[in-house]
């Protein structure tokens, strides 16, 4: 692919793409392969798939302090070295907190990587489809606006990038869990097979199944299969599992419609009056600070929910005096993320002659079962969770120690144990809001981000479920010592940050149309985390593929029509 370092400030293209992750990547791919000369913005560093992943086949013994973080990554890092994939072998994928700052009015961890591929290089990688149940919560509960889009709009979609991207799964044939398009499913291990059954027999209202999750359990377009090494957050040589790395922008380079510009940093959307469009936007070279300008007729904005709110809010004209598109002031509100860190776990006596194999990159899940009908609602809140977790045995040994007997020691397994944890859904509430800070700048000069979101009665009477209902499960499936907990780590650390653009029937209620178009600047579309316009409480990112995927196609349909 074509890295466009040194661009005329003239440059015009027929579409321009802000933002290189997840949803970026598939407008990138869609654009490209319909024909679309195509810019791709990234305001962080290169990284090439596989050459760039310099720690994913390092042992523990050629890393300096054995993949642990140390005082110095965290001095860095306060912000980052909370996420669990944050490690001495992957820091290199997170941003340093003292360069990237951010005003936190309640507490808010954002967690991020700029450069190309974002955080598709860092993610979890479960991916649920969404029902009906979810795109029609909002206008059952009064709780947001209507989504302007039901399961039927995007089914075809979900199948459409599942088929390309590589979904493994196990269908169950639940209405409030699609079915998808799934290659073999990862196997569940002793005690998980024995607690799925046990729940089964327990419960007509609930089932556990293996996480569905984008990773190949077998080849597929010249790609993996994973190799069950469970070192994700490093990079995946192998292309194991979908990554915009190594899948999508391939793909797009493949075309030749492809370039591909990083220290890129988009200041703004520059619209045109006369047009009623925008025509282009202005961006900062991150190493240089040279501001120049690039043109297209399109222009999808993917750079993240916030980073694409703070483009948005810094775009002004007489035309829009608050924001591009933010006639309806919906810009920046309605932040929400997934609520999570509680549940339960335990012990299990039996399965002694059982154990696992190899380092399976992936969970168990437990789908919703709370408010799906009218023998599961609940009076105390709406809408719902699912639970993620997995089983494992741990050492029979003591963990510290010296000489030969201690060695033998950590050969012999010990007893099984499980942990399952919850993902709630966080109602959109409007002044849960993101805002420029332009008295506190960053070492661009430009404005930070106030960020004023936090967690309400809702979530806080579903955690209680949450928490009962994942002891209640274990204790039932016969596990002993069974004991939960709640650590309510704040908003943001779920990395489903979501809803700050959202789409909507009204414009004088949302920023983006049935087809993540803003309402009143045609050319220019959202398909990233800030167009949801509820959470729902599963992972959200193969819904973002979807919908990018389906924008993209109506983008171009739109343009040979000259509508846009």
């Amino acid at each position: 692919m074509n890295l466009n370092i040194k661009a005329d400030q003239q440059n015009t293209y027929d579409a321009i793409v802000v933002g290189s992750g997840i949803s970026g990547g598939w407008a990138a791919k869609e654009l490209c392969e319909k024909g679309l000369k195509t810019i791709v913005l990234e305001r962080g560093r290169n990284v090439e798939h596989v050459k760039d992943y310099t720690t994913a086949n390092l042992a523990p013994w050629e890393v300096e302090h054995r993949g642990w973080q140390t005082n110095e990554m965290k001095e860095k890092h306060p912000i980052q070295s909370r996420c669990y994939a944050f490690d001495e072998t992957t820091q290199h994928f997170w941003v340093n907190d003292k360069e990237n700052p951010y005003n936190e009015i309640k507490p808010f961890n954002w967690l991020r990587g700029n450069h190309v591929g974002g955080r598709s290089l860092m993610w979890g990688r479960q991916v649920y489809r969404w029902s009906d149940i979810d795109f029609e919560a909002n206008a059952k509960d009064g709780h947001g606006v209507d989504w302007p889009i039901r399961y039927k709009d995007i089914a075809p979609w979900y199948s459409y990038v599942e088929k390309f991207a590589g979904v493994s799964g196990q269908a169950e044939g639940l209405p409030q869990l699609p079915d998808g398009e799934f290659l073999p499913p990862m196997e569940m291990n002793a005690l998980e097979k024995h607690v799925a059954a046990r729940i089964k027999e327990k419960y007509k209202d609930r089932i556990m199944t293996i996480g569905r999750a984008a990773h190949l359990t077998k080849g597929l377009h010249d790609r993996g299969p994973c190799q069950y090494r469970d070192l994700c957050a490093r990079g995946c040589p192998f292309t194991g599992y979908f990554s915009s790395n190594g899948v999508t922008l391939p793909a797009a380079a493949k075309t030749g419609n492809l370039t591909l510009r990083p220290y890129s940093i988009v200041l703004e959307v520059i619209y045109d009056e006369s047009t009623q469009k925008a025509k282009g936007v202005r961006i900062m070279d991150a190493e240089t600070k040279q501001v120049m300008e690039y043109y297209a007729r399109i222009i999808f904005i993917n750079a993240s929910t916030l980073g694409t709110t703070a483009i948005l809010l810094n775009s002004v004209s007489n035309r829009f005096p608050t924001g591009l598109g933010n006639d309806s002031d919906q810009v920046g509100r309605n932040l929400m993320d997934h609520h999570f860190g509680v549940g339960a776990g335990g012990s299990f006596d039996g399965l002694q002659d059982q154990y696992v194999y190899g380092r399976r990159a992936n969970g168990i899940y437990i789908p919703r079962f709370r408010n799906i009908s009218d023998s599961t609602r609940r009076k105390d809140y709406v809408r719902g969770f699912g639970y993620q977790g997995g089983a494992s045995r741990g050492r029979a040994g003591q963990m510290d120690g010296i000489g030969a007997a201690f060695k033998d020691g950590q050969l012999e397994p010990g007893n099984w144990g499980m942990w399952i944890g919850a993902w709630g859904e966080h109602l959109p509430y409007e002044d849960n809001t993101v805002r420029l800070n332009k008295e506190k700048k960053d070492v661009y000069g430009l404005p930070t981000l106030d960020i004023d979101c936090n967690f309400r009665e809702n979530e806080m009477a579903m955690r209680k479920d949450m928490l009962e209902s994942a002891k209640e499960m274990l204790e039932a499936a016969g596990l002993q010592n069974v004991g939960g907990s709640d650590d309510m780590p704040p908003p943001g650390h779920c990395i489903h940050e979501m809803g700050t653009a959202r789409m909507g029937r009204d414009p004088k209620t949302s920023v983006l149309n049935g087809f993540n178009q803003v309402h009143a600047v045609k050319n220019v579309f959202i398909t990233d985390g800030a167009c949801m316009t509820s959470s729902a409480c599963q992972n959200p990112s193969i819904t973002y593929m979807a919908l990018t995927a389906r924008a993209a196609d109506y983008a171009v349909s739109e343009l040979k029509k000259n509508n846009i």
